[in-house]
């Protein structure tokens, strides 16, 4: 019977130890002033939310290795998980301890991050050839696959890199990585499960619980920030799942909210390099709503429902091929 529910068991352990946490370490991070500072270019609304206290990501950290710890085996696949969401998680406390530290919302340069990244990516590199990873890539909703061999690395690197920076332009509003990185493991751990791979699953869980536990204090109006901390690690996380269940290719489609507001602000860059013009009024895509008019939490929400959208086709997809 535990084994038919551990899904709902390992969300359920991590839900509650996030909740639980929570009120341990919120006012913790009061206490040390570890307040997050607000970009003068963004939303003039948002200034209200300065001083609110940022590293949150540390809670869903805490909770996911816990839980982990509890219900997933001692495997290389968890080791690999483990490197690459608490590696990317400690550039993005390294970038968060700096930005309280100077008082200004700058933290690592883009050069250092980059490094760290590439560093990582070539550590997660080496972990994947002593596991004798497949190289190859799988075309979503086809039988068909595409043998990179040592190309994989050069896709690797983006893929890594990529995703831990889409994901971390995605938390701007409070309770919207939250959301929409739950919804993204939650279809995670279902396409591990029937792909058998188990391990992989409990790890997506134990991510989804730990979110959903972040969340009940991310909630518009936000009691604390997840800051690099948590984006960048879950940004690794979710690019270190797909690479585990060999669904690289599928993560556009499953996180495609994480690709559109990434595209968003490649777009308004390039039109204002060119033409002097820009396409939204403001990037990432989820500013532009709100400068539209749109409450913060309406645009919360209407991305939680198109992100449902993106994970359950990107489920479909996986499932039909599995099958």
């Amino acid at each position: 019977m535990f084994a038919d529910n551990v899904l709902i068991v390992t969300i359920v352990a991590a839900f509650l130890i996030a909740v639980l946490i929570g009120p341990l370490f919120i006012p913790f991070l009061r206490r040390l002033k570890f307040g997050q500072a607000i970009r003068e270019e963004g939303p003039q609304s948002h200034q209200k939310k300065a001083g609110t206290p940022t590293m949150g990501g540390t809670i869903i950290l805490l909770a996911l290795i816990f839980t982990v710890l509890k219900f997933a085996n001692s495997s290389m696949e968890v080791t690999f998980l483990l490197l690459v969401t608490l590696g990317y998680g400690l550039i993005g406390f390294m970038d968060d301890f700096l930005k309280i530290r100077r008082k200004h919302n700058l933290g690592l340069t883009a050069k250092q991050k980059f490094a760290g990244q590439i560093l990582l990516a070539i550590g997660a590199y080496i972990l994947l050839i002593m596991m004798g990873h497949d190289t190859s890539l799988h075309l979503p909703g086809t039988p068909w696959k595409l043998e990179l061999g040592y190309f994989y690395f050069p896709f690797l690197l983006f893929l890594l890199v990529g995703t831990t920076n889409a994901v971390n332009i995605t938390d701007g509003l409070d309770g919207l990585l939250a959301g929409t990185g739950a919804i993204a493991f939650g279809a995670y751990a279902i396409i591990a499960w029937f792909g058998q791979n188990y391990d992989t699953a409990i790890f997506s869980a134990a991510v989804v619980g730990g979110v959903l536990g972040f969340l009940v204090f991310n909630a518009h109006p936000a009691r604390v920030f997840m800051g690099d901390t948590g984006s960048l690690a879950l940004g690794g996380a979710l690019a270190g799942i797909a690479i585990m269940t060999k669904t690289e290719l599928l993560l556009a489609i499953i996180g495609g909210v994480f690709v559109v507001e990434t595209l968003s602000v490649i777009l308004q860059v390039i039109s204002f390099k060119t033409r002097g013009k820009r396409i939204f009024r403001m990037s990432p895509l989820h500013h532009h709503f709100e400068l539209t008019g749109w409450s913060e939490w309406r645009v919360v929400v209407t991305f939680w429902l198109v992100g449902m959208f993106f994970a359950g086709l990107g489920v479909y997809l996986e499932v039909v091929t599995i099958k």
